[in-house]
């Protein structure tokens, strides 16, 4: 299965450290949202209105506590559906 198969609640993971490019409201530019391997699950699923072949896919990721994040918005590169080792 790929990440461009899935839907609205199915489970990904993070492919690589997924960090704030300034984009999220209260965060801080370059700090890591989801290290690489974190389990998440998919909330939305959109395109951008200047790129609509480009899917976004807003997943909330769990944290140590297993308490899900704030969505974060993630391209497909950002994604597996396979656990990172």
């Amino acid at each position: 299965m790929k990440v461009t198969d899935l839907e609205i609640g199915d489970m990904v993971y993070a492919a690589h450290n997924i960090i704030d490019d300034g984009s999220m409201p209260n965060g801080s530019e370059g700090e890591i949202l989801a290290p690489a391997g974190t389990r998440g699950v998919i909330t939305l699923i959109g395109h951008v209105e200047e790129q609509p072949e480009r899917a976004v896919f807003l997943v909330r990721f769990e944290d140590e506590l297993l308490n899900l994040s704030e969505p974060i918005g993630c391209w497909v590169e950002d994604l597996s559906v396979e656990a990172i080792l």
